[in-house]
């Protein structure tokens, strides 16, 4: 995995840079003189600087390439610092298209609002985001396919560099795991990926590959993978992850990912063009590794970090579960299937019933599940996440923290409430069974399609025991990506976003 480093420096005229990437809310102003002179004859004939980014021949300049990247408007209430992570994503790609390697990227016209105090950073974060290749596309072609080595950041010290280069390596290897092709990134592939990735750092890596001991652990699991064991290479992995920082644990955070590398739908079978882009249903795992890749870069102080990863392929054959099954999962609940296409909450569930168990010994323990799960939070929420939290949580404003980091850092997300319809909506309707796992109508035409989900999972998991009535209230968030989890919601041909990374890193690690 190769990505641009960050690298501090003091002014534009980095001696070894070949271009100078100027992000600015005001092209006539463009933080030095020097770089205004340059500027000056272009902006006397062409209008088009104020509004894309643009080439410009400057001589004095590093590789005489000066490159203007306008953000557009940033007063108006509704601005936020995306206009600086959209800028630097447009000033990366010219920069690249004229041949430039070592890029210096500088801030100008910034307003001296807490809201854009991490401009810099996130135009970086969104250099990485477009110079990002999928993985497939490497090895084929070569890591030269990203010519991108560096990128000096004027004002970044040798901190700020080591924590945009942890998010970066974390969101690198998310986009990896979530935009790679099916076979490339079947279950067993995705394990290894994640082992190789985790060598010689902090974070130890645990993969669960026996049939036996996933369909007696972890049964919702193994249902949802039952047709794919017609096929070896699809086999399901439950990859276990730990870090433990060094001295004093403060607060533990333990997270279940949804890793659906491939979702037919199952019996339920998606059609009319919907299971295009499905490779991509592993979104939520590929989430929670890139931030353990983070963390283990960073090894910030204080915080330990569990995280538990449901791979599994959803298929469709003669031994795939079929809605009006009931079955028994870990925590002694027994679920009537209600659609097969709603699958990651029962992929999800035993690990997070598993994870909560732990989470009662553990030190101020957060407890999280991520997932590209429901159409209704595309819907509902456009591009931002949608985080659902229980009574704990929300006593402890745990989503909104995440959020509030998450508006400073271009990674935005909308909290949710859990209400009483959603549990009402999952109650059984027989003696037989305990919880429905859904409706049998698309969520997005569902009302509360992306909330209800969250009370399946708190029951499945027994986190509906640990309420703020409880002995021992347990805070848990379900993190919804459905709509942010790729550019543009393109989920065929979109990047990969790596949602949630840097908010997580931001309220956590830094």
């Amino acid at each position: 995995m190769s990505f641009p480093l960050a690298l501090p420096a003091s002014s534009w005229q980095q001696n070894d840079a070949d271009a100078v990437i100027v992000i600015t809310s005001d092209v006539t102003q463009l933080g030095d003189q020097q770089l205004n002179d340059a500027a000056a004859p272009y902006l006397a004939v062409d209008a088009r600087l104020s509004s894309q980014a643009s080439v410009l021949l400057a001589e004095g300049i590093p590789g005489k390439r000066l490159i203007v990247a306008p953000t557009g408007p940033v007063n108006r209430d509704f601005d936020d610092v995306r206009r600086f992570f959209e800028a630097g994503q447009a000033g990366i790609a010219q920069a690249k298209a004229a041949g430039a390697t070592k890029p210096v990227l500088m801030m100008a016209g910034v307003p001296q609002l807490e809201r854009y105090k991490n401009a810099l950073q996130v135009a970086f974060l969104g250099a990485c985001q477009t110079l990002w290749q999928p993985l497939e596309a490497r090895e084929y072609r070569g890591e030269h396919i990203e010519p991108v080595e560096q990128i000096f950041l004027v004002g970044a010290d040798e901190a700020l560099s080591a924590q945009l280069n942890a998010i970066a390596a974390g969101q690198y290897a998310a986009r990896d795991l979530c935009g790679t092709e099916p076979e490339r990134m079947a279950p067993p592939l995705f394990a290894d990926y994640c082992v190789k990735l985790f060598e010689n750092t902090p974070v130890s890596v645990e993969v669960i590959s026996d049939r036996a001991t996933i369909d007696k652990d972890y049964p919702m699991l193994g249902t949802v993978a039952r047709a794919s064991y017609a096929v070896e290479r699809h086999h399901p992995r439950v990859v276990k992850m730990e870090y433990v920082p060094e001295g004093d644990v403060e607060r533990t955070l333990m997270f279940v990912g949804k890793g659906l590398v491939y979702d037919t739908g199952g019996a339920d079978l998606k059609v009319g063009g919907f299971m295009a882009g499905m490779s991509r249903d592993k979104g939520g795992a590929a989430s929670v590794a890139g931030f353990m890749k983070a963390v283990a870069e960073y090894q910030p102080k204080g915080v330990k970090v569990v995280a538990y990863l449901a791979v599994v392929r959803n298929s469709i054959g003669s031994d795939c579960f079929v809605p009006d099954e009931i079955i028994d999962t870990r925590e002694g609940v027994r679920v009537r299937i209600g659609n097969t296409d709603a699958e990651g909450r029962l992929a999800m569930g035993d690990l997070l019933s598993e994870i909560k168990d732990l989470a009662k010994s553990e030190i101020n323990p957060e407890l999280f599940t991520v997932a590209t799960l429901t159409g209704h939070a595309a819907r509902a929420m456009g591009p931002y996440s949608a985080y659902v939290e229980n009574g704990p949580a929300r006593a402890n404003a745990v989503s909104r923290l995440i959020a509030d980091q998450g508006d400073l850092w271009a990674d935005c997300a909308e909290v949710s409430r859990s209400r009483r319809e959603d549990y009402d909506f999952i109650k059984p309707r027989t003696l037989a069974d305990d919880v429905i796992s859904s409706n049998n109508a698309p969520s997005a035409v569902t009302a509360r399609g992306h909330q209800f989900p969250m009370a399946f999972l708190a029951i499945v998991g027994g986190l509906d025991k640990h309420g703020c009535d409880s002995e021992q209230p347990l805070p848990y968030v379900h993190m919804d990506i459905a709509g942010s989890g790729v550019e543009g919601g393109d989920w065929q041909h979109g990047k990969p976003t790596a949602a949630t990374v840097s908010s997580l890193f931001a309220r956590y690690c830094l």
